[in-house]
């Protein structure tokens, strides 16, 4: 199944096939994906060339993160807590668990692109529809607040610091008040309000000083593939459905 949404996904989307800034995405979300995967999946993650803020999850271990998201990232764990979050969302199978309500509903496994946002904003609306169902709608604040914490011990465990995760939400937060149109496709699948910045600083100071001690913030090849990121001609324009 992920398999197939994956395919439709690079039919659909422009996924970015620098070589540089393909392996260093991999070799980070391969590093977080080791340590919390308990199935052996074999993950892929992939650069979506969009200056969009977005980043979302496909059934079976396809992570996509837009570019523009990583380019406002000023550390490397705000991106690593992205893609942590992210894998939470597989390995508490949030998405399989809404593909088997549309399922139930009758609405079949077509799958297709959304025209209203999807090509306008890399993801923007809803996601994939099976259809005409919106499969990855917006989660429930339950699913984030479990992907949160999964994003947390994922982080912990790789041995980066989670703090990086109500970082991004802070970013993410202020550029809503300042420009909202480029955090549009961000908000649209992931509900984020103050409380849940708060809310995740409670979960990272649950665990020991002693073990959040040390845990690395931010990493000179991390800077250097956002310089990459930057060098490289922006991204294509959002194409429209007519």
């Amino acid at each position: 199944m992920g398999v197939n949404y994956s395919a439709q996904i690079a039919r659909e989307l422009p996924l970015l096939a620098d070589p540089e800034a393909r392996q260093y995405i991999n070799v980070l979300g391969d590093s977080l994906a080791s340590v919390t995967d308990q199935r052996n999946l074999e993950w892929h993650f992939t650069i979506v060339d969009s200056r969009e803020v977005n980043a979302f999850a496909v059934p079976g271990g396809w992570i996509y993160v837009n570019r523009g998201l990583i380019e406002r990232a000023q550390s490397l764990s705000q991106v690593a807590g992205v893609i942590s979050h992210e894998i939470g969302h597989i390995t508490k199978r949030h998405s399989i668990q809404q593909m088997q309500k549309a399922q139930g509903a009758n609405l079949g496994v077509t799958l297709g692109c959304i025209l209203t946002r999807i090509c306008e904003s890399g993801l923007g609306q809803a996601g994939i529809q099976i259809a005409g169902g919106a499969i990855f709608a917006k989660f429930s604040r339950q699913d984030e607040s479990e992907a949160d914490v999964e994003g947390v011990r994922t982080l912990v465990r790789a041995g980066i610091d989670p703090a990086g995760i109500p970082e991004m939400f802070r970013i993410l937060l202020d550029e809503r008040k300042e420009r909202p149109a480029g955090v549009d496709a961000w908000f649209t699948t992931h509900p984020l309000e103050e409380d849940r910045i708060a809310t995740t600083n409670a979960v990272i100071a649950q665990y020991p000083a002693s073990e959040l001690r040390g845990l690395t913030k931010d990493s000179p090849r991390f800077q250097a593939f956002k310089r990459h990121l930057l060098s490289l001609p922006p991204s294509p324009p959002p194409r429209r459905r007519g």
